[in-house]
This record gives structure tokens, sequence and C-alpha cells, in this order.
């Protein structure tokens, strides 16, 4: 599909006026682990495994999120494996992404760092399930699968982060349990949770299906990690098998409290530098933006934020575009960027089909500026309420416009104020960059 060049729509919107931005550190207070490579080593040993012969083999469960230190704690729990004589496998834990292809998966774990030869064990990659059992949630019947690479092992050991899903809210919601069902599930267990989650809810699928998979499955519990404002490891936590539905929700109370959010909740444009899946699982973190746009799901009353631009991908996504459709106008670039088979692997798998929908494409940034500005309407630069971040992930440092400089809170800083946008053939710069 061919979209509109520079030439085609430059008369149809005038130029306007960008105000000047303000740059801005935003610190709220948060707690990090001095060590937390040391700290996850030190979890893993919680684990018992008295009942293991020498040799047995155990499955450590990854994911496709950019988890602070995630390479190195990974590497952590093959050494602990090694240390008792076990023979650890990585397990790609990450449902469709990658492109539901094994392939897809290897290069989705060494774009976070996680290779055989870095973490020192094989990865087995395959795309195999086993169909365990059907559960019934409300009127849907739900069949759960798991990974073969999992049930081949004597023991699974899954990683993940503990945080606020990008689709729901409830007493548990991204971490462990979701790992367990969803990402050693691969395609076809995603595939049948999500479908049965938007008709009956995600909390009552997850816990029926984690009931068959802990019967089933030889896994002895997950490191559970739970990061900070910053993006850094604030806590890391063995739970035992079983114990997942008990203490996910505390753990997800501190992430929520740790949580990255805007500085300001309402906003009339809100830029974005790039989007991934290793930033989030819809591409955005949907709580940072206010936008779920799933199906029997209400957004988040906060923020409030009236038009989202997005100018492009990260390189770790591989081009997997989840989340664009989040946006109202992206740029050519980041269309260039789109890998519509991995992307849409991604959403037929979730059935969050609204977040592979392309917004309006612009030539540049110049003529997305010029679409938003006018799609506000009543536009002035004075009053105009713009916030410009890398992505949602990484909110520590951002520009504000200058209308917003006032409702900062005090954990926000003003570093630099007067900072203009200049447009080199088309594309955006911020002076003094």
């Amino acid at each position: 599909m061919e979209f509109p060049d520079r030439s085609d729509v430059d008369g149809l919107i005038d130029p306007q006026p960008l105000p000047a931005f303000a740059r801005v550190r935003y610190a709220p207070s948060s707690e990090t682990l001095d060590d937390p490579v040391g700290a996850a080593r030190a979890e893993l040993d919680r684990f018992d495994v008295g009942e293991l012969a020498p040799g047995a083999t155990v499955a450590i469960g990854v994911g496709s999120r950019g988890i602070h230190r995630i390479d190195d704690i990974t590497a952590a729990a093959v050494a602990w494996a090694d240390e008792h004589d076990l023979e650890p496998v990585v397990v790609p834990a990450m449902g469709s992404h990658g492109g539901a292809t094994p392939e897809g998966q290897r290069e989705v774990l060494a774009s976070l760092g996680i290779t055989a030869d870095g973490v020192g064990a094989p990865i087995d990659a395959r795309m195999s399930v086993e169909r365990l059992a059907t559960v019934t949630v409300g009127d849907t019947d739900a069949p759960v699968y798991v990974s073969e690479a999992a049930l081949d092992a004597d023991a699974v050991v899954v990683i993940n982060r503990v945080k606020a899903h990008t689709n729901f809210t409830g007493p548990i919601e991204s971490g462990l349990a979701k790992m367990a069902v969803v990402g050693l599930g691969k395609q076809r267990g995603a595939k049948s949770f999500h479908s049965t989650a938007i008709a009956e809810g995600y909390v009552e699928t997850l816990t029926a299906a984690l009931e068959v998979i802990e019967s089933s499955v030889p896994l002895l519990g997950g490191i559970a990690l739970v990061e900070n404002f910053d993006e850094e490891l604030a806590h890391v936590e063995a739970v035992s098998a079983g114990s997942f539905l008990d203490r996910e929700p505390e753990l997800l109370e501190r992430a929520y409290a740790e949580m990255a959010t805007l500085p300001v909740d309402d906003i009339d444009l809100l830029v974005v530098d790039e989007l991934g899946k290793e930033i989030s699982g819809a591409g955005m973190d949907t709580n940072v933006i206010g936008r779920y746009r799933v199906l029997n799901a209400p957004d988040p009353e906060t923020p409030a934020i009236d038009l989202i631009y997005v100018r492009g991908l990260t390189a770790a996504t591989k081009g997997n575009g989840n989340g664009i459709g989040l946006a109202d106008i992206t740029r050519q670039a980041a269309i260039d960027q789109l890998d519509l088979t991995k992307t849409y692997a991604n959403a037929l798998t979730s059935g969050s089909l609204a977040k592979s929908k392309l917004p309006v494409v612009a030539p540049d940034d110049e003529f997305a500026f010029r679409t938003a500005l006018a799609a506000l309407g009543g536009y002035d630069p004075e009053t105009a309420r713009i916030v410009w971040i890398r992505n949602t992930e990484d909110l520590a440092e951002l520009h504000v416009s200058a209308a917003l400089t006032d409702d900062l809170p005090d954990a926000a800083t003003v570093r630099d104020r007067d900072v203009h946008v200049a447009f080199d053939d088309g594309t955006a710069q911020f002076s003094g960059r």
C-alpha cells in the first residue's frame, strides 16, 4: 500500500507554530536493589530440588519483555541449575511473539541479550504444544495447551515481571501465572486463552487454566521481578508452584506503587518516539497512555489524552508493530519498519485487533504535527498541552510544552526552558540535541 507523499497533502493543512518546550527530569522516589542478580540467585535456592536426580532437565521459561537485567538473571538461573547437577534449557515463554516461529522467538530472546552462548544453556524454541485438558469458564469451553519443551523437562521455572496488564485490571495481571498459562502455551495456548478471556474475563480464565498447568506440568515455581519507576529491579522473589495466585496480588500492589506514569493527566497531544514488544505487550503501556482498546474492557480513567502520535518502532521489536493502532497518527518512517506478518500473528492470537490497525500516516514529522494540531481544534501554541516521550517505559527524561510547566508535580524538575523544535527535511529535532 502506498501512502500519500508530501506533495499530495502539503496544501491540505496550513503549517502551525509549535509551542516552546521544557526539558524535564521526572524522578519519583523509588527503591532499587543493589544486587538484583545476587538476589535472584539466593531466591532460586529456595526451590526444593531434592527429588530431582542428577542430570534432570530444568526448563527455564523466559518471555519477550525488556526487563532490567533479564539476561543476567536468566544466566543466574542456568548457573543455579548447573550447581545442582541439573541440565538447564531455556524455553521461550512468549505465546505468539516473534511471529509464532522458533526462529522468531530465538530472535526475540537474542534482542534481549539471551543466547545459548551468553547464558550457558541451549534454547529449545519449539512451537509444538500438547493439549492438556479443556476447562469451562462461564459459558465457554477453553482448551489448555502447554509447550512440549516444558512438558519434556523434569522441572520448570518461569521468570517474569509482575506488573499491570495492558488489557485488564484484577488481583492478578501480568506475572508468573500469565507466563505459565499464556507464555508456555505458545501460539495455540495464547489464542485459546485470549479468545476465552475476552468473553468470560481474564482473571477467571487465567485461574481455571493455571489449575490444569499446575497439575500437569512439573512446575517448581517462578522468579517474580518487580521494577521501579526507573525500570530497575526493586524486588526479586521466588514463588513456589501452587502459590502464584496467593502471592501475586501483593506483588502487583507493589508494582502499581512503583509503576512509571506520566507527570500530568490532562494532555492534548502525546508524542511517542518508539513502541515495541520489549517495552510492553501492547507496544505502549496502556496504563501509561490510558487506552486499552479491548472489547468488554473500559479504558483507564486517567490519563486523558486527546491524540497520540507514534514516530517509530524499536529495533528490538523486530518489526512487530502491535500497538500502533493505539495511536491516532504515525509517519511513513514507522510504516517502513513494520513487519505485518509478526504484527498480525500477535493481533490474531490476542484478539486485540484494534492494536494493529493503522492510524493516519503522515509523510514526515512536520506534516504529522500539522495534522495533529489541526485535529485538536482551536489550537493555540500558548495553551497547547503536549508531552513528548521516548517510550512508555522510559519516562525519566521528557519534554513538555510551556503551558504544562506550572502543572508539573514536585518530583519533576525543569532542566531547560524555551527548547524549540526544528524540522530538517521534515524530521523533528529539539534544539540542543
